[in-house]
C-alpha cells in the first residue's frame, strides 16, 4: 500500500504531517509505503525566506516538540534559499527503494530544522544519506548526471494544476487525498514578521488516513 506525500522540504505543516503519519503507522503496524513527491515552494514564491521560515518553527514547534524545531543557528550565508537539489536527491534515492526514499526525506528535514544543516549544498545532503546507510556513490551518480531532475519537474507542473493544493498533501491508493491534515492555524501579525498559533490541532487524523487506505 502506498500514500503519496507531495510537500516542501522547508515546510514545517509537511515536517508536523509526516512525522504524525510515521507515528501512526509504526503504531498500528500497518505495511505503508510513503512515496515523495516534490510540492516545491521556491518555484511558485521565489527563494525561501529565513524570516518565514523561523517564524512558522516558532508557532508550530509547539505542536510536536519531540520533532526538535529550532531556529536557525548557523551564519545567514549558509541558509539554504533552495532545496531543488535536495529534493532531487529524495527522488534519485527511489533507485533504491521507496523506504531509502522516505528515510532521505525525513533525514534531510531533520537536519534543517534541528541540526541547521544548509541542505542545498552537495555534500550535506551526500553527508545525510551516508548517516543512514544509502549507497551515496549511487545517489551522487544520479544527481550528477541529474536523471531525477526530469521527475521532480513532473511533479511541478502537476503542483501547478488543481489536483495538488499545497504542501502537505496526502493522496492514497484510492485517488482521494487531504491537504494539510490536523492542523488548523491563524497568523498573528503578517508573514514572516508575525507567527501561526494553531487553533487547533487533531493528531488522530493520521490513524483514520491509514485506516481508510487500508
Amino acid at each position: 500500500m502506498i500514500i503519496q506525500v507531495w510537500s516542501d522540504l522547508l515546510c514545517p505543516f509537511a515536517h508536523v504531517a509526516i512525522h504524525r503519519l510515521r507515528v501512526a503507522r509504526e503504531q498500528l503496524g500497518v505495511e505503508v509505503q510513503l512515496d515523495h513527491h516534490t510540492f516545491a515552494l521556491e518555484l511558485f514564491d521565489g527563494p525561501h525566506p529565513r524570516p518565514g521560515t523561523d517564524s512558522e518553527a516558532v508557532g508550530l514547534g509547539q505542536l510536536e516538540p519531540e520533532l526538535g524545531f529550532r531556529l536557525w543557528t548557523k551564519p545567514d550565508w549558509t541558509y539554504p534559499s533552495t532545496v531543488l537539489l535536495a529534493a532531487e536527491a529524495v527522488h534519485a534515492a527511489k533507485e533504491q527503494g521507496l523506504r531509502a526514499s522516505e528515510e532521505l526525506d525525513h533525514a534531510l528535514r531533520k537536519a534543517f530544522w534541528l541540526e541547521s544543516r544548509s541542505i542545498a549544498h552537495r555534500q550535506v545532503i551526500l553527508d545525510v544519506a551516508t548517516e543512514i546507510g544509502i549507497d551515496t556513490t549511487a545517489l551522487a551518480a544520479a544527481l550528477d548526471d541529474g536523471r531525477a531532475r526530469a521527475t521532480m519537474m513532473a511533479d511541478h507542473a502537476i503542483a501547478v494544476t488543481d489536483a495538488i493544493q499545497g504542501s502537505p498533501q496526502f493522496v492514497l491508493p484510492d485517488g482521494s487525498s487531504v491537504h494539510n491534515p490536523g492542523i488548523k492555524v491563524r497568523w498573528e501579525g503578517p508573514f514572516a514578521a508575525g507567527y501561526p498559533i494553531a487553533e487547533n490541532s487533531d493528531p488522530g487524523w493520521a490513524e483514520r488516513l491509514l485506516k481508510q487506505a487500508a
